[in-house]
């Protein structure tokens, strides 16, 4: 199969890297605007609980997702 982008689609791709570019820039000013701010462990501990957590989320959602999909659930 021979499948080209069509011009909207090649906008779509343009507009996702400007906002990824824009998303990108704004992390660094905010990353260097909080240099001298100090974490206590306590703030880490949570910051990686928060990852943790998220990541499981999303790892259950997907899984979900597939268990859905392969049995016939999501028609």
């Amino acid at each position: 199969m021979n499948r080209k982008l069509g011009i909207g689609g090649w906008i779509a791709i343009i507009v996702m890297l400007g906002v990824l570019a824009w998303a990108l820039w704004y992390a660094v000013g905010a990353w260097r605007s909080m240099a001298g701010v100090q974490v206590s462990g306590l703030g880490w501990f949570f910051m990686v609980l928060g990852v943790v957590v998220t990541l499981l989320l999303g790892v259950g959602l997907m899984a979900l997702v597939f268990y859905s999909s392969r049995n016939n659930y999501d028609r």
